[in-house]
């Protein structure tokens, strides 16, 4: 397939990148070549490159900081697919669209389901709703896929913080009440490539029959100080030298942000399970894996 990625500079979008290089003909513009700043301006670059499937994981993901350029969040994730689901539905062309746990308003104490009812909390996460419905209301092949808590190897993420602040301070203070389940961005690629390999050669009838929307993130449970204790032992088993001795669990109130997050950002994998036939590693094994590659990169 000749197949449309966007943000390929992320963490979700360069895990996917080879990965589907390998398997097909991707098209990865960079920003300046496919602005989603500017979505009156997309429809003629999709006539340019002509692709077969849309992957759109890039968007406006500084949380907080949508909050005061709202304007901007909710072009770049809800405007940007808008115009690129119309382009895609007017020819048939299926979409994936990449989504978040910040949809949901984090009260619920179970797992959330993909039916369940959203509610966001802050900007970020309404911008994000707006590109589901969006997409969905566009009319064509599609598949939403929501996921949470995504950090890797590169980038700015939680793990690559936590490590850093550890080489500088004795204590960390970590949120110990938003749960959620930590998930690197190799195991959503390497979902994504397996969800795609099931679907092929029908997208459009495989897509609907997940009703156009998954959740995937790896599987267990977490807190945020739960994951940083995780990280710091882990980093400090690979031979990475940290001044951190204590990781101290605190509450949400402790550390105040501009936006408000989820208290529980777990998302249900039955329906990833039932239809695609995905189980994703636990985020513990998943984890190592990234701690490996973080030392392999020479920890930059």
């Amino acid at each position: 397939m000749r197949i449309l990625l966007t943000g390929t500079a992320g963490q979700v979008g360069g895990a996917l990148l080879p990965l589907l290089q390998g398997r097909h003909d991707v098209i990865a513009p960079a920003r300046a070549q496919f602005d989603l700043s500017k979505p009156e301006a997309l429809p003629g670059k999709l006539d340019e490159f002509r692709p077969d499937l849309i992957v759109n994981p890039a968007a406006y993901t500084s949380v907080d900081k949508a909050e005061d350029e709202a304007a901007l969040a909710f072009v770049v994730n809800g405007k940007a697919p808008a115009a690129m689901a119309a382009w895609a539905a007017e020819r048939g062309v299926p979409m994936v669209q990449f989504s978040t746990d910040y949809v949901f308003d984090g009260k619920s104490r179970g797992v959330w389901r993909e039916d369940d009812p959203t509610g966001p909390l802050s900007v970020y996460g309404a911008s994000k709703l707006a590109g589901e419905a969006a997409v969905r209301s566009a009319g064509g092949p599609h598949l939403v896929i929501r996921t949470a808590w995504v950090y890797a190897a590169q980038g700015a993420n939680f793990m690559r913080t936590m490590i850093r602040l550890a080489k500088e301070r004795d204590t960390l203070r970590v949120v110990a009440d938003q749960f959620g389940a930590p998930t690197t961005a190799a195991t959503i690629a390497s979902s994504f490539i397996e969800i795609l390999e099931r679907a092929e050669p029908d997208l459009s009838g495989s897509f609907a029959r997940a009703n156009g929307l998954l959740h995937l993130t790896n599987s267990g449970s977490a807190s945020w100080c739960d994951f940083a204790g995780a990280i710091i032992t882990g980093a400090q088993s690979r031979g990475i030298l940290l001044k951190t001795t204590e990781v101290v669990p605190i509450v949400t109130a402790e550390y105040p942000t501009k936006a408000i997050r989820p208290a529980n950002s777990l998302l249900d994998l039955q329906r990833l399970e039932e239809v695609c036939g995905i189980k994703p590693p636990a985020w513990q094994t998943a984890l190592a894996d990234e701690l490996d590659a973080y030392v392999l990169r020479g920890q930059s």
